[in-house]
């Protein structure tokens, strides 16, 4: 388990108080780290911090209640994380919803608005108030959830992919704009969870998220989905100081070999493999 040693680490997690985001900060305080969470839901959010205390005594768990659009709840956040640990190391934006369910012509707009806040500005107002604190470790990291939304079309969800697109863009960006910096930036797409994002979509039914998503949310459902385990542990792969280098990644945890990026680094740098990209004719041997 060396590659996910983050003893000395200190990390702050948005949306860390169930599904994912709480399988992140599970891994991370298993890992040796110090963690602050974030969540909407104050109830919610104690109850996860006072399980990993109870759970991981040896580590600091803080938390903070806060919605991530919202820059000022944002700066609350990284401010309480200052004075916990003086900076972090490690922001995970895991923060997101779905959004709306339908036909783009019958969704509300201000819903379809309220999850670009959300998935897309969340992100950006987090890298802005805790950039400063990234900066001042000795090695930052940046790991933004992308979720399937990124890399294919999804009808009836517009709202979800077009943000999860956006974001995973937007943390190429961020890249090249704090590499000089020695922040690495990387995306996970943990894979197809039975989160309460799956129970919202089987909720909204086939006449809302359109038939083949259904049929699939279905099998997903009974078939238990992917481990959250397993992105998990690539999180704290990247959080950790194993995955130095590895930045500017939009990488799965199920189908990608990272465990193997270490390795792997100086071709990763060189390379545009795990980027959005657009193919070109050449890509599918067109004469065109």
């Amino acid at each position: 388990m060396e590659s996910f040693d983050l003893r000395g680490r200190r990390a702050a997690i948005t949306g860390g108080s169930r599904g994912f985001g709480f399988a992140v900060a599970t891994a991370f305080a298993r890992a040796g780290a110090d963690v602050m969470l974030s969540a909407r839901d104050e109830r919610e959010l104690e109850k996860a911090a006072r399980a990993l205390g109870r759970d991981f005594p040896a580590v600091r768990v803080e938390w903070c209640a806060g919605d991530v659009s919202n820059d000022a709840d944002v700066a609350a956040l990284a401010e309480r994380a200052e004075r916990a640990f003086g900076h972090i190391d490690v922001l995970v934006c895991n923060a997101g919803i779905y959004g709306p369910k339908g036909p783009i012509e019958n969704v509300d707009f201000g819903e379809w608005s309220r999850a670009l806040e959300i998935n897309v500005n969340g992100v950006v107002l987090c890298a802005r108030r805790f950039a400063a604190q990234l900066r001042a470790s000795e090695r930052g990291k940046v790991v933004i959830l992308s979720g399937g939304g990124a890399t294919k079309p999804m009808p009836y969800l517009s709202a979800y992919a077009a943000s999860k697109a956006a974001a995973v863009r937007f943390g190429e960006t961020l890249a090249e704009e704090w590499r000089e910096h020695g922040i690495d930036v990387n995306m996970v797409a943990p894979g197809a969870l039975n989160t309460r994002l799956l129970d919202e979509v089987l909720a909204a039914g086939p006449a809302a998220v359109g038939d083949a998503f259904y049929a699939a949310s279905l099998k997903q459902k009974a078939e238990g989905g992917a481990p959250l385990e397993r992105g998990a542990d690539l999180c704290a792969y990247l959080a950790s100081r194993a995955s130095d280098g590895v930045t500017g990644k939009l990488i799965s945890a199920i189908w990608d070999p990272w465990e193997r990026f270490s390795e792997l680094r100086e071709a990763l740098a060189a390379s545009d493999v795990y980027t959005l990209r657009r193919i070109v004719p050449e890509d599918r041997k067109l004469p065109w």
